[in-house]
């Protein structure tokens, strides 16, 4: 695509719809990792969404931009990528971001801008201009995600259970109610570390097909710092629907600390081991298999738990 082909004005517009879009998942999906400490009465959901934030903005600092690579040219090819497509995938997945928030529905912001991204590719050069390699790892780490959740969130918590067996209860919630908040601020980071990458490469791929970017696909330092704050600030906004949803409106009794911990845990885990991977991954989809399943299996295996689980809604 000639760089003159779309006016700066236009351009600026695009990158603030993207923006949009990260700040949308910030409010969305970044919620998830206060939603527990929220229901153990750890934090009051003010102080629990502004540490959310922060941990989400200053991922940066710890993380590449392996992710924001692989979305930006390994899921379309960038030569493909023109601002109709860009505009195309950011639409959707906003639209669907906005009717599950408004909803309260827990959904993946992964899924509706990998899929927005792969459909307006389809649309406009066909089935070859996706990267099938990439795109399949990519869906295989979607759809993997409520396994991989249930499964390591029952391992860790068996684990701590059984490490803390002759400890007192009272003694346990205190403890884990500091443990939390360490687990709330690492699954804040591997959130921002994954889910604003998404972004970044979104925008590094538009600048890319503008040819801003030069002959090599880049990830500019300025568009690491505007995802990364746009998500900490849609997480300070709002997703007050979402907490709703996933600390109260799926339990009916308050979570136990250790439980809470347990899930945060291994979804930061998931998430950390993702961007290792240069994967993308739904950390919604792996949250919500660990809160929904634990405290019904626990039992069984001889681990109390106060958790009562009911339908989602």
């Amino acid at each position: 695509m000639d760089a003159s082909a779309l006016s700066s004005f236009a351009l600026v517009g695009l990158i603030a719809v993207a923006l949009l879009s990260d700040a949308l998942n910030g409010l969305h999906d970044a919620a998830n990792s206060i939603a527990t400490v929220v229901s153990t009465r750890v934090l009051r959901p003010h102080y629990a969404v502004a540490w959310a934030a922060f941990f989400n903005f200053i991922a940066f600092l710890f993380f590449g931009v392996h992710v924001a690579q692989t979305v930006g040219t390994g899921i379309v090819s960038a030569e493909v990528v023109d601002a109709a497509v860009i505009f195309g995938a950011l639409m959707g997945a906003i639209v669907w971001n906005l009717i599950t928030w408004w909803l309260g529905i827990p959904s993946s912001s992964s899924h509706a801008l990998i899929g927005g991204l792969a459909s307006a590719g389809v649309t406009k050069a066909g089935f070859g201009a996706i990267v099938w390699n990439g795109l399949g790892i990519t869906a295989a780490a979607i759809v993997l995600s409520p396994l991989l959740g249930f499964f390591l969130a029952l391992l860790l918590v068996l684990a701590v259970s059984w490490v803390f067996v002759r400890s007192t209860p009272s003694g346990v919630d205190n403890f884990f109610r500091s443990a939390q908040l360490l687990s709330a601020a690492l699954y804040s980071l591997g959130h921002g570390g994954n889910d604003a990458q998404k972004t970044m490469g979104i925008i590094a791929v538009l600048l890319y097909s503008q040819g801003l970017l030069g002959a090599t696909f880049h990830i500019p330092f300025w568009v690491v710092l505007i995802c990364q704050a746009a998500m900490g600030l849609g997480t300070l906004i709002g997703g007050w629907r979402i907490v709703h949803t996933i600390g109260r409106g799926i339990m009916v009794a308050a979570l136990t600390t250790i439980l809470g911990f347990g899930m945060l845990m291994i979804s930061r885990h998931r998430g950390l081991f993702c961007l290792g991977l240069i994967l993308t991954r739904c950390v919604t989809c792996c949250m919500l298999s660990a809160l929904v399943f634990l405290p019904e299996v626990l039992p069984i295996l001889g681990v109390p738990s106060k958790g009562v689980v009911l339908a989602a809604g």
